[in-house]
């Protein structure tokens, strides 16, 4: 869940509605389900198709699923789609367990996909892309955009440098 959350950059809410129906592990995308039912496709990882494979036939085929939850991805102890609270906690629970002091959540997974991949030259239109902004704006004021790295680009890329 945690790869899930960083590795594509999803909200919570687009985490526990995602299906395995969703998965499209082939072409290296997942379908997701974002704020008012939009749909966008997202690219996944190697790695984070690995992870999601080791719970998919190591965690998840030990569990009694209910009925109506067999298409959810991620489930909870009782086999149903986890609630956004309980994601809360496990990020919570485990920030403790290995002794983070910093306040973290969810959504920090999603800034911190935002931003490092910023960091690390990626243009602000397939970010905003990734993250289903429907606007370039909110992706620049979600991310407090980094005014070196404006400058960097600047120097650059322009002609007249």
């Amino acid at each position: 869940m945690l790869e899930t959350l960083y590795g594509c950059g999803l909200r919570v809410s687009e985490l526990i509605s995602l299906k395995l129906s969703d998965l499209f592990f082939d072409e290296d995308f997942i379908k997701v389900t974002g704020k008012g039912d939009k749909q966008r496709f997202v690219p996944i990882s190697e790695v984070n198709k690995k992870y999601i494979n080791i719970y998919r036939y190591q965690v998840r085929v030990h569990q009694e699923i209910k009925k109506g939850f067999e298409d959810t991805l991620f489930l909870n102890r009782r086999g149903k789609q986890l609630t956004r609270a309980m994601v809360f906690t496990i990020v919570k629970n485990l920030a403790e367990k290995i002794g983070l002091r910093k306040n973290i959540s969810p959504h920090t997974f999603r800034h911190s996909f935002a931003t490092h991949l910023l960091e690390n030259g990626a243009d602000l239109r397939a970010i905003q892309q990734m993250l289903g902004h429907e606007s370039i704006t909110t992706t620049e004021v979600y991310m407090h955009v980094d005014r070196t790295h404006l400058a960097d680009v600047l120097n650059k890329f322009h002609p007249r440098k």
